[in-house]
C-alpha cells in the first residue's frame, strides 16, 4: 500500500475557510469512502482547520467471504479474541503516518494534528496514534476498538502521546462492535497512557452508525484541542 500511493484516489478534503493552523485526519470505516465523513466534517467546520479524509485501498476481506472492498487492513473476525492481520495493520499505519507528514511539510505541526476514524478507521488512528514518534493534538475514535491490544506493554506507553486526548464514542446498540468492546479498549487504553485525558462517551439506542449529539461532541473536541492561534 505505502509502496503504490498512486492508485489510491486522492482524499476528500474540507479546506479551512482562512489559513489553516490545524487539522482533522479522520478514516472511514470498512467497505465505505472519504466522502460521507468529509461531508459530515463540513457540517461543523472550524475555519482555521483542514479536514482530510483519505479512501482505503481496495482489497479482499476475510470477514465479507474475501469481497473486495475499501479497507485499510484485513479484518478476520469482530470480537476481541479474534485473529488479526498484523502485517497489514502495521503497513496502514506507516501510510497514516505518511498522510500525517505530509501535513507537516504543508506547514501544520503535527501537535495540531487530530488523527481520528470510525470502526476499522478508529481502530487504525488508535493504533497509530500510540506507535508514532509524532506528537499529535488527540484521537477520536468512533463505534471503535484497539487493534493488537495484546502487543501494548502492561504499564504505560513511554512514547509522545502517553497523554495524548483521546474521545472515544460508541452506540450502546451496536450490533457490529458491541458495547463491551467499546468498553473493553476504554479500559486498555486507560492502562495505556494518562488515564484522565481518555473520554468514552455512549449513544442511548445508536447502532453502527453516527448521531447529531455525537457530531457535536466530535465537534467540541476539535475545538477544544486545536483552538485557533490568531
Amino acid at each position: 500500500m505505502c509502496g503504490n500511493n498512486m492508485s489510491a484516489p486522492l482524499p476528500a478534503i474540507v479546506p479551512a475557510a482562512r489559513k489553516a493552523t490545524a487539522a482533522v485526519i479522520f478514516l472511514h470505516g470498512l467497505g465505505d469512502t472519504g466522502h460521507g465523513w468529509a461531508e459530515a466534517f463540513a457540517g461543523i467546520r472550524s475555519p482555521h482547520v483542514k479536514y482530510i479524509c483519505p479512501h482505503a485501498p481496495v482489497m479482499p476481506v476475510s470477514l465479507n467471504m474475501n469481497m473486495a472492498m475499501p479497507s485499510w487492513f484485513d479484518i478476520i473476525g469482530l470480537s476481541p479474541d479474534a485473529q488479526e492481520d498484523e502485517a497489514g495493520i502495521k503497513q496502514a499505519a506507516e501510510h497514516v503516518k505518511v498522510l500525517i507528514d505530509q501535513e507537516v511539510k504543508n506547514g501544520i505541526p503535527s501537535n495540531r494534528i487530530i488523527l481520528g476514524g470510525f470502526s476499522q478507521g478508529g481502530a487504525l488512528s488508535l493504533y497509530s496514534a500510540l506507535t508514532t514518534h509524532q506528537k499529535l493534538a488527540g484521537v477520536i475514535a468512533l463505534s471503535s476498538w484497539l487493534p493488537l491490544r495484546t502487543s501494548f506493554p502492561q504499564g504505560a506507553i513511554s512514547g509522545v502521546n502517553k497523554d495524548i486526548p483521546i474521545l472515544q464514542c460508541h452506540g450502546d446498540c451496536d450490533p457490529l462492535v458491541p458495547l463491551m468492546f467499546g468498553s473493553l479498549t476504554f479500559e486498555k487504553l486507560k492502562s495505556l497512557i494518562n488515564p484522565v485525558t481518555v473520554t468514552f462517551k455512549t449513544y442511548s439506542g445508536m447502532m453502527h452508525s453516527s448521531c447529531i449529539e455525537e457530531m457535536m461532541d466530535v465537534k467540541q473536541f476539535v475545538d477544544k484541542h486545536l483552538p485557533p492561534v490568531d
